[in-house]
C-alpha cells in the first residue's frame, strides 16, 4: 500500500550548524519530489544544561566536550559545507559570541501555531540570519525584523517572546522531544523511522521512500 503522508518531522535547534546543513540536504531532496513534504518542526534545546536561572549561557558548565571535540566539529562542518555546496555558510568562529536560540524557538513556535502558512519562511530566515548574515538571533529586535520580512507583525513576536506561558510551553516541548528519544539534532523522522545528523539527500529519500 502506498503511503500518502506528506509530513516529515524535523527536530532541530537554530544554533546547530548541522541543522542548517541538514535543511540544505532536505531542500535538495525536496527538489526531486513531485509533491513537497511539509516540515513538522519540533524544537530542541542543545544548551539547556548550560543556561542559568537568568537565561545566560554558562560555558563553564562541564559537558565532556573539550577542544578536540570542537575542532572535530569544525572539520565536519567545513567538510559538509563543501559537500552540500553551502558556500554562503559562515564558520563557527564567525558567529556572534554566546548567541542563544531560546527566544528564536519561542518565536518560531508562536509563528508555527498562529501563522502556519508563514512559518517556513520565518524558520528559513532565522537560519539564514545566523548562519549566513551572522546576526544575533537571541536579540528580540532581530527576531522582530525577521518576522516582519516573513509577514508577521514584529510587535507580536516581542510579546510572544516575553510571555512566560509560551516560554514554559517551549520547555515542555523540549521535554517531549527527550521523551521521544531524541538525543541530538538534526533528527528527521518519518513513519516510525528516523535519521540523525546532516545526512545526504539520498538518505532522506530512503527514509521517506525506502519502505514503499
Amino acid at each position: 500500500m502506498t503511503r500518502t503522508d506528506d509530513r516529515i518531522t524535523v527536530y532541530s535547534d537554530y544554533v546547530c550548524p548541522f541543522c542548517y546543513l541538514g535543511r540544505r540536504s532536505l531542500e535538495e531532496y525536496q527538489q526531486t519530489r513531485e509533491s513537497e513534504l511539509t516540515i513538522d518542526w519540533r524544537p530542541f534545546d542543545l544548551r539547556s544544561h548550560k543556561r542559568g536561572p537568568d537565561g545566560e549561557i554558562d560555558h563553564s558548565v562541564e559537558d565532556g566536550k573539550d577542544d578536540a571535540y570542537f575542532e572535530q566539529v569544525r572539520q565536519n562542518v567545513a567538510r559538509l559545507r563543501d559537500e552540500y555546496g553551502a558556500d554562503e555558510m559562515l564558520s563557527l568562529d564567525d558567529l556572534p559570541e554566546d548567541v542563544d536560540s531560546f527566544d528564536a524557538q519561542v518565536a518560531s513556535l508562536y509563528v508555527q501555531a498562529e501563522y502556519p502558512d508563514r512559518w517556513l519562511a520565518f524558520d528559513e530566515a532565522v537560519f539564514e540570519a545566523l548562519w549566513v548574515e551572522g546576526r544575533d538571533i537571541g536579540d528580540v529586535d532581530v527576531l522582530a525584523d525577521i518576522a516582519e520580512e516573513a509577514g508577521v507583525d514584529g510587535d507580536e513576536i516581542r510579546q510572544a517572546v516575553a510571555d512566560e506561558e509560551r516560554r514554559d510551553r517551549l520547555r515542555e516541548r523540549f521535554t517531549d522531544a527527550q521523551q521521544d528519544g531524541i538525543t541530538g539534532v538534526p533528527t528527521f523522522a518519518y513513519d516510525g523511522h528516523a535519521a540523525r545528523g546532516a545526512v545526504p539527500s539520498e538518505h532522506l529519500k530512503r527514509l521517506v521512500e525506502g519502505t514503499r
